[in-house]
């Protein structure tokens, strides 16, 4: 073919997918292990009664919801927050063309969204991670507390969501290089997962878990 960037696009579906999964996996592991390995001292005291009060499933489902005045404290990031994640989310999971890579891998599929709600969903999440790097620079506390971890995992986030959305418009180069661009994107961000904060993504539902754990053991609501 006579696009340059077909080579590129045949490398990133092949060598460059099972190179991402393998570094993901492998860090992952190491991660978890790492985590699990650290162990807790036993808790001498018997558990009180109202362990259910703090059961560890509900304290992960309910900590997806803000609580009482959130919003009115810190209202960019977690606006910005919420909306980057329901997006984020949404097209990852609901996006007819990520629907038909699932396919693909797992044997099935599901319904997907409509091309333009899934669309104005990516615009969604590319605006409000725009917004909350514009919020992370302006306000001198989170500037000063900021590394350079926490700039490299937005921009690990934000490419995979930019070039996604320029191959579905074809902006700026070809269909396939652009579609190259957005899998090697996705790949960076898989592989490099395990090693920056968006091992949160992950080790978020462990925390919560425990958290709910200890807080039942102790009768008190997580």
């Amino acid at each position: 073919m006579n696009d340059p960037g077909y080579e590129l696009l045949l490398w990133v579906r092949g060598p460059g997918w099972i190179l991402a999964l393998a570094v993901f996996s492998f860090g992952m592991a190491m991660r978890l292990f790492e985590i699990f390995a650290l162990g807790r001292r036993e808790d001498l005291a018997p558990p009180r009664p109202a362990e259910r009060q703090g059961s560890p499933m509900r304290t992960v489902w309910n900590r997806f919801f803000p609580v009482p005045g959130l919003f009115e404290r810190a209202p960019a990031t977690h606006v910005s927050g919420y909306l980057f994640h329901i997006g984020f989310f949404a097209v990852l999971f609901f996006a007819e063309f990520h629907i038909q890579l699932f396919r693909h891998l797992l044997g099935f599929g599901w319904p997907a969204l409509s091309a333009p709600l899934a669309d104005a969903l990516g615009v969604v999440a590319i605006v409000a991670l725009l917004a909350a790097l514009v919020s992370r620079m302006r306000d001198p506390v989170k500037r000063f507390l900021s590394t350079a971890g926490d700039y490299l995992a937005w921009a690990l986030t934000f490419l995979p969501l930019l070039t996604g959305w320029m191959a579905y418009h074809h902006v700026l180069v070809s269909y396939t290089r652009m579609v190259a661009l957005h899998l090697l994107a996705a790949e960076l961000l898989l592989a490099l997962l395990p090693f920056t904060k968006l091992i949160h993504a992950v080790t978020i539902f462990v925390a919560r878990w425990y958290t709910g754990e200890q807080f039942g053991r102790k009768g008190v609501q997580a």
